[in-house]
């Protein structure tokens, strides 16, 4: 497809990983044959599974190395897509600010289900975005939280401690990973396909 970046190689390293998963079965049904007892009829299975396994595992990964080296991010087109959904995700937390704010849980959760309707409508069958904050805003029972909206809608109050545990892994597994194998990495390594 004409609009695609990377396609042949992006569709080969989907290829590679389903062939890789496939590559488990084989052993899976050895390992049940032979009850854990030590027999020679995995000799032969060992010899082909391991060996290419460990081949398209490194060709997968050179691969995906190539298309992330050349990642490019579009943060509109991120913050567009997030804007088409967040608002729906932010009605439990419209909620309770509006029942923090004094207002009936039961009466603001109707008042809610009529505004998602609404809105997911105008996006669904006449194609316009997504307006779900508008509406709230319009909306004088809502009005105690009008201010807090913004807020309420950040994108970061949405994506928990994900940040910090991906910091914690790079940091401690990734990184020492990375370290005790540094001097096997050469930079510039081309993949020719």
């Amino acid at each position: 497809m004409p609009y695609k970046r990377n396609p042949m190689r992006s569709e080969r390293c989907c290829s590679l990983a389903r062939h890789l998963l496939s590559l488990t079965a084989s052993p899976l049904h050895t390992a049940a044959n032979q009850w854990l007892e030590r027999t020679l009829d995995d000799t032969a299975n060992r010899r082909i599974v391991i060996g290419e396994a460990f081949l398209t595992a490194d060709v997968l990964l050179n691969t995906a190395l190539n298309i992330i080296q050349g990642m490019v991010v579009y943060p509109k087109v991120i913050e567009k897509r997030i804007l088409e959904e967040l608002p729906f995700m932010a009605t439990e937390n419209v909620l309770m600010a509006m029942v923090k704010a004094g207002g009936d849980r039961q009466v603001c959760h109707e008042k809610l289900r009529v505004l998602a309707q609404e809105a997911g409508r105008q996006v669904k069958e006449l194609g316009k975005t997504n307006d779900m904050l508008d509406r709230i805003q319009a909306d004088e029972y809502f009005e105690p939280i009008h201010a807090l909206v913004p807020d309420i809608i950040n994108p970061s109050n949405f994506v928990g401690r994900a940040p910090q545990q991906v910091e914690k892994f790079v940091e401690e597994e990734i990184m020492p990973a990375i370290q005790k194998y540094a001097e096997h990495f050469t930079e510039g390594e081309q993949l020719n396909v």
